[in-house]
Protein backbone atom coordinates (compact mmCIF):
# COMPACT_ATOMS: atom_id res chain seq x y z
CA UNK A 1 0.00 0.00 0.00
CA UNK A 2 1.28 3.45 -0.96
CA UNK A 3 0.56 6.83 0.61
CA UNK A 4 -0.31 9.82 -1.59
CA UNK A 5 -0.69 13.44 -0.53
CA UNK A 6 -2.95 15.58 -2.72
CA UNK A 7 -3.27 19.37 -2.47
CA UNK A 8 -6.41 21.23 -3.52
CA UNK A 9 -8.36 18.12 -2.60
CA UNK A 10 -11.78 19.52 -1.78
CA UNK A 11 -13.27 19.60 -5.29
CA UNK A 12 -12.69 19.06 -9.00
CA UNK A 13 -9.57 17.23 -10.09
CA UNK A 14 -8.19 17.09 -6.55
CA UNK A 15 -11.33 15.42 -5.21
CA UNK A 16 -11.33 12.91 -8.05
CA UNK A 17 -7.66 12.12 -7.44
CA UNK A 18 -8.46 11.31 -3.82
CA UNK A 19 -11.43 9.21 -4.91
CA UNK A 20 -9.53 7.08 -7.43
CA UNK A 21 -6.41 6.64 -5.28
CA UNK A 22 -8.56 5.61 -2.32
CA UNK A 23 -10.66 3.24 -4.46
CA UNK A 24 -7.60 1.31 -5.62
CA UNK A 25 -6.60 0.72 -2.00
CA UNK A 26 -3.87 3.30 -1.38
CA UNK A 27 -3.75 5.74 1.51
CA UNK A 28 -4.72 9.36 0.85
CA UNK A 29 -3.81 12.51 2.74
CA UNK A 30 -6.13 15.20 1.41
CA UNK A 31 -4.92 18.79 1.83
CA UNK A 32 -7.32 21.72 1.60
CA UNK A 33 -8.36 24.96 3.22
CA UNK A 34 -11.87 23.69 3.94
CA UNK A 35 -13.11 20.16 3.33
CA UNK A 36 -16.19 19.69 1.15
CA UNK A 37 -18.84 17.17 2.13
CA UNK A 38 -17.88 15.09 -0.90
CA UNK A 39 -14.32 14.84 0.39
CA UNK A 40 -15.46 14.01 3.92
CA UNK A 41 -17.66 11.23 2.53
CA UNK A 42 -14.60 9.48 1.06
CA UNK A 43 -13.35 8.60 4.54
CA UNK A 44 -9.73 9.52 3.76
CA UNK A 45 -7.37 11.42 6.03
CA UNK A 46 -8.08 15.13 5.68
CA UNK A 47 -5.80 17.95 6.76
CA UNK A 48 -7.76 21.17 6.38
CA UNK A 49 -7.03 24.80 7.20
CA UNK A 50 -3.86 24.39 5.17
CA UNK A 51 -2.85 27.43 3.11
CA UNK A 52 -0.10 26.43 0.69
CA UNK A 53 1.11 30.04 0.54
CA UNK A 54 1.68 30.14 4.31
CA UNK A 55 5.07 29.04 5.63
CA UNK A 56 3.60 28.60 9.12
CA UNK A 57 0.77 26.46 7.75
CA UNK A 58 3.15 24.17 5.89
CA UNK A 59 5.43 23.92 8.93
CA UNK A 60 2.51 22.74 11.08
CA UNK A 61 1.51 20.21 8.43
CA UNK A 62 5.05 18.86 8.27
CA UNK A 63 5.00 18.31 12.03
CA UNK A 64 1.63 16.53 11.88
CA UNK A 65 2.92 14.18 9.18
CA UNK A 66 6.13 13.32 11.04
CA UNK A 67 7.07 9.68 10.55
CA UNK A 68 4.98 9.18 7.41
CA UNK A 69 6.63 8.09 4.17
CA UNK A 70 5.06 9.68 1.10
CA UNK A 71 5.17 7.55 -2.03
CA UNK A 72 3.37 10.20 -4.01
CA UNK A 73 2.99 13.98 -3.76
CA UNK A 74 0.48 15.54 -6.16
CA UNK A 75 0.43 19.33 -6.41
CA UNK A 76 -3.05 20.07 -7.69
CA UNK A 77 -3.92 23.32 -5.87
CA UNK A 78 -3.94 26.36 -8.14
CA UNK A 79 -5.87 29.45 -9.19
CA UNK A 80 -6.83 31.03 -12.49
CA UNK A 81 -7.48 34.75 -12.93
CA UNK A 82 -7.88 36.25 -16.37
CA UNK A 83 -5.46 39.04 -17.33
CA UNK A 84 -5.62 40.65 -20.75
CA UNK A 85 -3.01 43.10 -22.03
CA UNK A 86 -5.55 45.91 -21.78
CA UNK A 87 -6.49 44.99 -18.22
CA UNK A 88 -3.15 43.90 -16.81
CA UNK A 89 -3.44 43.59 -13.02
CA UNK A 90 -0.03 43.29 -11.38
CA UNK A 91 -1.45 42.13 -8.05
CA UNK A 92 -3.41 39.39 -9.78
CA UNK A 93 -0.32 38.22 -11.65
CA UNK A 94 1.75 38.12 -8.46
CA UNK A 95 -1.02 36.24 -6.65
CA UNK A 96 -1.06 33.58 -9.37
CA UNK A 97 2.74 33.31 -9.25
CA UNK A 98 2.63 32.75 -5.49
CA UNK A 99 -0.06 30.07 -5.59
CA UNK A 100 0.75 28.33 -8.88
CA UNK A 101 4.55 28.49 -9.05
CA UNK A 102 6.30 29.40 -5.80
CA UNK A 103 4.16 27.55 -3.26
CA UNK A 104 4.35 24.04 -4.80
CA UNK A 105 8.15 24.16 -4.84
CA UNK A 106 8.36 25.55 -1.32
CA UNK A 107 5.84 22.94 -0.15
CA UNK A 108 7.95 20.17 -1.69
CA UNK A 109 11.12 21.46 -0.07
CA UNK A 110 9.52 21.59 3.38
CA UNK A 111 8.09 18.07 3.08
CA UNK A 112 11.07 16.53 1.25
CA UNK A 113 12.11 14.60 4.38
CA UNK A 114 8.92 12.53 4.00
CA UNK A 115 9.92 11.38 0.51
CA UNK A 116 11.79 8.13 0.03
CA UNK A 117 13.58 6.29 -2.75
CA UNK A 118 11.20 5.87 -5.73
CA UNK A 119 8.75 8.50 -4.45
CA UNK A 120 6.93 10.34 -7.23
CA UNK A 121 5.98 14.02 -7.42
CA UNK A 122 3.40 15.30 -9.87
CA UNK A 123 2.82 18.96 -10.67
CA UNK A 124 -0.54 19.71 -12.28
CA UNK A 125 0.30 22.49 -14.68
CA UNK A 126 -1.35 23.47 -17.96
CA UNK A 127 -0.56 23.51 -21.65
CA UNK A 128 -1.35 27.22 -21.32
CA UNK A 129 2.14 27.33 -19.81
CA UNK A 130 3.63 25.98 -23.02
CA UNK A 131 5.41 28.65 -25.06
CA UNK A 132 5.41 26.46 -28.16
CA UNK A 133 1.69 25.80 -27.88
CA UNK A 134 0.59 29.40 -27.29
CA UNK A 135 -1.50 30.45 -30.28
CA UNK A 136 -4.19 32.49 -28.52
CA UNK A 137 -2.25 34.88 -26.27
CA UNK A 138 -3.70 36.74 -23.25
CA UNK A 139 -4.17 35.12 -19.79
CA UNK A 140 -0.86 36.69 -18.80
CA UNK A 141 -0.76 35.85 -15.11
CA UNK A 142 -1.87 32.25 -15.50
CA UNK A 143 0.40 31.52 -18.46
CA UNK A 144 3.43 33.14 -16.81
CA UNK A 145 2.89 31.32 -13.51
CA UNK A 146 2.53 27.95 -15.24
CA UNK A 147 5.69 28.50 -17.30
CA UNK A 148 7.50 29.25 -14.04
CA UNK A 149 6.09 26.11 -12.40
CA UNK A 150 7.11 23.96 -15.34
CA UNK A 151 10.67 25.29 -15.30
CA UNK A 152 10.97 24.80 -11.54
CA UNK A 153 9.59 21.26 -11.77
CA UNK A 154 12.09 20.44 -14.52
CA UNK A 155 14.95 21.65 -12.32
CA UNK A 156 13.56 19.64 -9.43
CA UNK A 157 13.47 16.50 -11.57
CA UNK A 158 17.22 16.87 -12.13
CA UNK A 159 18.03 17.68 -8.51
CA UNK A 160 15.99 14.79 -7.09
CA UNK A 161 17.02 12.16 -9.63
CA UNK A 162 20.14 11.59 -7.53
CA UNK A 163 17.84 10.42 -4.73
CA UNK A 164 15.77 8.35 -7.19
CA UNK A 165 12.74 10.57 -6.68
CA UNK A 166 10.94 11.26 -9.94
CA UNK A 167 8.89 14.21 -11.21
CA UNK A 168 6.00 14.45 -13.67
CA UNK A 169 4.78 17.74 -15.15
CA UNK A 170 1.16 17.17 -16.17
CA UNK A 171 -1.52 18.97 -18.14
CA UNK A 172 -4.87 17.46 -17.09
CA UNK A 173 -6.62 18.31 -20.33
CA UNK A 174 -9.50 20.74 -20.69
CA UNK A 175 -11.60 19.49 -17.80
CA UNK A 176 -15.15 20.49 -16.97
CA UNK A 177 -14.67 21.93 -13.46
CA UNK A 178 -15.55 25.14 -11.63
CA UNK A 179 -12.20 26.63 -12.69
CA UNK A 180 -13.15 26.24 -16.36
CA UNK A 181 -16.75 27.33 -15.82
CA UNK A 182 -17.88 23.72 -16.30
CA UNK A 183 -17.21 24.07 -20.01
CA UNK A 184 -19.31 21.68 -22.12
CA UNK A 185 -16.21 21.17 -24.30
CA UNK A 186 -14.24 19.68 -21.43
CA UNK A 187 -13.61 16.09 -20.44
CA UNK A 188 -14.78 14.65 -17.13
CA UNK A 189 -12.64 14.70 -14.01
CA UNK A 190 -12.81 10.89 -14.06
CA UNK A 191 -11.20 10.69 -17.50
CA UNK A 192 -8.58 13.32 -16.68
CA UNK A 193 -7.54 11.71 -13.40
CA UNK A 194 -7.41 8.26 -14.95
CA UNK A 195 -4.80 9.63 -17.36
CA UNK A 196 -2.92 11.56 -14.67
CA UNK A 197 -2.55 8.45 -12.51
CA UNK A 198 -1.34 6.40 -15.49
CA UNK A 199 1.38 8.97 -16.16
CA UNK A 200 2.44 8.89 -12.51
CA UNK A 201 2.51 5.09 -12.48
CA UNK A 202 4.85 4.93 -15.48
CA UNK A 203 7.18 7.62 -14.08
CA UNK A 204 10.80 6.46 -13.81
CA UNK A 205 14.44 7.51 -14.05
CA UNK A 206 14.34 7.73 -17.85
CA UNK A 207 11.26 9.93 -18.21
CA UNK A 208 11.44 12.09 -15.07
CA UNK A 209 10.91 15.77 -15.88
CA UNK A 210 8.65 15.08 -18.87
CA UNK A 211 5.88 17.56 -19.70
CA UNK A 212 2.88 15.36 -20.48
CA UNK A 213 -0.74 15.71 -21.43
CA UNK A 214 -2.79 13.37 -19.22
CA UNK A 215 -3.51 11.33 -22.36
CA UNK A 216 0.19 10.52 -22.74
CA UNK A 217 1.10 13.09 -25.39
CA UNK A 218 4.43 14.85 -24.75
CA UNK A 219 3.85 18.59 -24.89
CA UNK A 220 6.20 21.27 -26.25
CA UNK A 221 7.92 23.58 -23.79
Amino acid sequence: MSTFLVTGANRGIGLELCKQINKRGDEVIAICRKASQELINLGVRIEENIDITSEESIKKLSQKLSGINLNGLIHNAGIYEFNSFEDFDKKSVLRQFEVNALSPIFFTQKLSHLLTKSSKIAFITSRMGSIGDNTSGSSYGYRMSKVALTMAAKSLSIDLSKKEIYVAILHPGLVSTRMTGFTPNGITTEKSVNGILKRIECLNKKNTGTFWHANGQILPW
